[in-house]
């Protein structure tokens, strides 16, 4: 090795030991200002009103503002292409949810959950088997059976390429039957016309369709919780009757790939006191939501394994 080769090396060395004593110590000093939390959705939408608790309460915990940056369009993707491209240096983090898998499996993006580094999880909204009063069947199983000597003719109302789509393939993979897809644009939507009797079932939840449940417009016949909610203590969970499903829209944090494990840890460790707020569960019930926390590898695995689904049924969704 002559001495030019010797001098290259040393100083290689020396500059790649640097790089990772400044990571050492940016990490050991932080957070030194406000993290930005990217909710790629509008004002005033589930995921907005949920992570704005999540940012008013995170102060105390992560020692940091956490302001909320709307940044929506495309189906909840334009904000996480942004988010996809900052820095990875702990100041950016964005709230992801299921939809990002069927965006990309379906083909709207190009951006998937692994372009980030999960922090941590900390809603659950469980979604439900909503059907019009009126129809034919009172319970799930009666549901399953008429879809199946009926293929085709229950008209069921989603989010085209959408959670509530893959939720409702989800539901016919599992119990084998055959309904007709009515997109609409929203929960509230889908829910007027279920009232109305323009479609016969629809995937809802407590905060949009509980009050028509109440009145005797509508029926839940099944929630995708992982246990009977207090809320709906007489509707049954999939899982209780037989089907390996779990239903609900989980909304998280996720930062840009690269960043800090220590930083990854810093965040998900401090998130774990909050979860246990009882100002700030409240705040979520409030808001429809239930307070289920996912630490990172938790909140990791969960999303893998729901990748491959999403990827099984996604020629599906596509029609």
């Amino acid at each position: 090795m002559n001495g030019t080769t010797q001098r290259l090396l040393a100083t290689t060395a020396i500059a790649a030991s640097a790089s990772l004593g400044f990571a050492v110590a940016a990490a050991a000093d932080y957070p030194e200002r406000a993290i930005e939390m990217i909710v790629p959705w509008g004002s005033g939408g589930g995921s907005d009103v949920l992570m704005r608790i999540v940012a008013n309460h995170a102060e105390e915990y992560v020692g940091q503002p956490m302001p909320v940056i709307n940044m929506p369009g495309a189906s909840g993707t334009q904000g996480l292409a942004d988010a996809r491209e900052r820095a990875a240096d702990g100041y950016t983090v964005a709230q992801i949810h299921e939809g990002l898998l069927v965006s990309y499996h379906t083909g709207l993006t190009d951006v998937h959950p692994s372009d980030f580094e999960p922090i941590a999880s900390f809603t659950s909204s469980p979604q439900y088997l909503v059907v019009n009063a009126d129809g034919p069947y009172d319970t799930f199983e009666e549901f399953v059976e008429y879809a199946q000597e009926n293929p085709g003719e229950i008209r069921f109302g989603v989010t085209l390429a959408g959670v509530p789509h893959l939720h409702s393939a989800m539901m016919e993979q599992a119990a084998d039957y055959e309904v007709s897809y009515v997109g609409h644009e929203g929960t509230g939507e889908r829910i007027q016309a279920l009232v109305g009797g323009h479609i016969d079932a629809a995937i809802g939840d407590i905060a949009s369709s509980l009050e028509f449940v109440e009145n005797g417009d509508l029926k839940f016949l099944a929630t995708g919780a992982t246990e009977r909610l207090d809320a709906t203590p007489d509707v049954p969970t999939l899982q209780e009757l037989g089907y390996d499903l779990e239903l609900t829209i989980s909304r998280g944090l996720y930062a840009p790939a690269g960043t800090d494990e220590a930083i990854l840890d810093y965040l998900s460790d401090a998130f774990e006191p909050m979860a246990e707020d009882e100002e700030f569960i409240e705040a979520i019930n409030n808001a429809g939501a239930e307070m289920v926390l996912r630490t990172r590898d938790e909140y990791g695995e969960y999303m893998e394994e729901l990748d491959q689904t999403v990827a099984d049924l996604a020629e599906h969704l596509e029609q």
